[in-house]
């Protein structure tokens, strides 16, 4: 059997360019334009919807998670960028997990493992 391996995932929204921008600010700054944007070689996709809310009504319900080397660095970027965080980074059993909210309302982690999975 072939495991399959993500190459991009698609967030729609009622505002995608102002969501984009906030993407790139916060995660991508050296990126521009109108296109994809690549989370090291993941793909962000952006893309208007008429079939949505304007913000997700549950946003718990998939999150996208950046495992990162260095927590505190990357949370400097992020704090410098605006974000808003739902919970501010703390130490669990795994690692150290943070977790903050994009524009539309989804959330979106950083965790740095103490092993990696």
């Amino acid at each position: 059997m072939t495991t399959l391996h993500p190459g991009s995932i698609l967030l729609g929204s009622t505002r995608p360019a102002e969501l984009r921008d906030w993407y790139r600010k916060a995660l991508a700054p050296d990126q521009d334009g109108d296109g994809a944007i690549d989370l090291g070689g993941f793909l962000l996709v952006i893309d208007h919807r008429d079939d949505i809310a304007s913000t997700n009504p549950e946003p718990g319900r998939m999150m996208l998670n950046f495992h990162v080397d260095d927590f505190a660095a990357v949370e400097a970027q992020l704090q410098a960028a605006g974000v808003q965080w739902l919970a501010p980074g703390e130490d669990r059993p795994a690692g150290r997990f943070g977790t903050f909210v994009d524009p539309d309302g989804n959330y979106l982690q950083i965790i740095q493992f103490t092993q990696h999975p």
